[in-house]
């Protein structure tokens, strides 16, 4: 903890029990133990003291007074994305957020109050049977709790912003155990702090969004052949489209799939992921451009509803990986040949671009509306190596320290939810000036000895 105390540890006794629980505690003689413990990134090993899986805000409330008033390291857990989890810790108390996943969606109103322990992808199949939908992350299987305090930056942002820029109100158990209703007349500066500024302020424990009619989509996997030229025109298009297309550009090794030709594995491509909210006929026809800008190697562009966008997952996939994030003005041509020139030097390991391309109701967000800072901001880049061995691990992280310094354009920045192993100068690019203050100003009035200080850190010290 940043104020100096040395966290006790409670994997001395096995048994421990917060009182009063009403949900389940996991300790480490547990049968589910390292199950329970476990992450969706690889590479870390925490072993937790506790597990506590929480069954409703009171739990909530006990979990976090317990860890304060013993000097326990607290960590909380959504759904266990943090790439260098964050949401875990050695010895200290997990408050695992799993169990709390109750949703209710009144479609006349078109608002939904969802705890945050649902991950994006339960939520979006639910909503589709309404015909509605949010703006949430590429991942089905990330946690709602950590996805609405970093931002959310998803399939819709062009078209509906961020997914804080759906947020109406939230439930927040703070570091002095109290339960808070945060909304823009209820505990304004709270509301301002989680819409994009971590987990620092509290355990968010529901929330109540608005919804968006989504009947029908088009969009869908499209993979051609990579070359400078191609990303660029790829990034123009985007840049282009109606605000109804939101596309991702992955520039990286072609994938053993089954609908790739074989003589085009491993080779670098730009598999794009495409998801236009709206009619058919209109998505087709924003699409058309892209399956024009050469012969795609696959094109698994259809109608669908936006439930597919979230395909199974493989829970059996626990990567490695060094990334670096950063927002740019632009992917010029020179950006795109340094793309191409350093993944083909890379083979046969895995590296990537992710370039995402942002702008409409995003933009349309004043900077200082909420902790997410980068309104203005075009382009997000995660510049990532993926590895196998953890002994790698130091020459990864400065492969792709290198590669991302070269693909800056523009102000530095960085989006919070995918800062890794930066360290407090990472962090500090997520908050741009008068930012940082503030959130630094609310943190020692919320948190003011720092309890929740496993995330992407705003000490209360500035």
């Amino acid at each position: 903890m940043s104020n100096g105390r040395k966290p006790t540890t409670i994997a001395g006794d096995a048994r421990l029990r917060i009182p009063g629980i009403t949900g389940r505690s996991i300790a480490p003689c547990d049968a589910d133990y390292d199950a329970a413990r476990a992450v969706f990134y690889g590479g870390t090993d925490k072993h937790p003291g506790l597990i506590v899986r929480v069954a409703d805000t009171a739990d909530v409330v006990r979990v976090v007074t317990h860890a304060r008033e013993h000097g326990i390291e607290l960590a909380v857990r959504s759904g266990g994305h943090s790439a260098v989890a964050l949401c875990s810790t050695d010895g200290g108390i997990v408050l695992d957020l799993h169990d709390m996943r109750a949703l209710d969606i009144d479609a006349s109103r078109r608002t939904a109050s969802v705890q945050a322990g649902l991950t994006s992808g339960e939520y979006t199949n639910a909503a589709a049977d309404l015909g509605l939908a949010n703006s949430f992350g590429d991942t089905g299987s990330v946690g709602l709790g950590g996805l609405i305090t970093g931002g959310g930056v998803g399939y819709m942002v062009r078209k509906y912003g961020l997914t804080i820029d759906d947020l109406l109100s939230a439930e927040v158990v703070t570091a002095d155990g109290k339960v808070v209703r945060t909304d823009a007349e209820t505990e304004p500066d709270l509301f301002w702090a989680i819409r994009g500024g971590g987990g620092n302020f509290g355990v968010v424990t529901r929330i109540q969004l608005r919804t968006h009619e989504v009947p029908s989509t088009v969009g869908g996997i499209l993979i051609l052949p990579a070359t400078a030229e191609l990303i660029e025109k790829f990034v123009a298009l985007s840049e282009a489209a109606p605000e109804e297309l939101t596309t991702i550009a992955n520039v990286m090794p072609a994938p053993p799939m089954p609908f790739l030709p074989e003589e085009h594995h491993g080779k670098v491509v730009i598999f794009g992921m495409l998801v236009y909210a709206g009619p058919a006929e209109d998505g087709t026809r924003a699409l058309a451009p892209f399956r024009a800008l050469a012969t795609p190697l696959a094109d698994l562009m259809k109608p669908m509803s936006y439930r597919e966008v979230y395909p199974p997952e493989d829970p059996s996939y626990h990567p490695i990986a060094a990334g670096r994030t950063m927002f740019v003005d632009a992917v010029d041509r020179a950006s795109a040949e340094t793309i191409m020139e350093v993944l083909t030097e890379r083979a046969p390991e895995f590296g990537v671009a992710q370039i995402r391309v942002l702008g409409g109701a995003m933009a349309r967000v004043a900077p200082d509306a909420t902790a997410f800072a980068h309104r203005k901001r075009r382009i997000m880049i995660n510049a990532a190596g993926l590895y196998e061995r953890i002994e790698e691990t130091a020459a990864q992280e400065a492969w792709v320290e290198r590669y991302a310094s070269r693909l800056q354009r523009g102000e530095r920045g960085r989006y919070d939810t995918f800062v890794s192993k930066e360290g407090p100068a990472g962090i500090r690019d997520a908050y741009p000036g008068k930012t940082w203050d503030r959130l630094v100003a609310l943190k020692r009035r919320y948190d003011p000895t720092n309890l929740f200080h496993l995330n992407q850190n705003i000490p209360p010290t500035g």
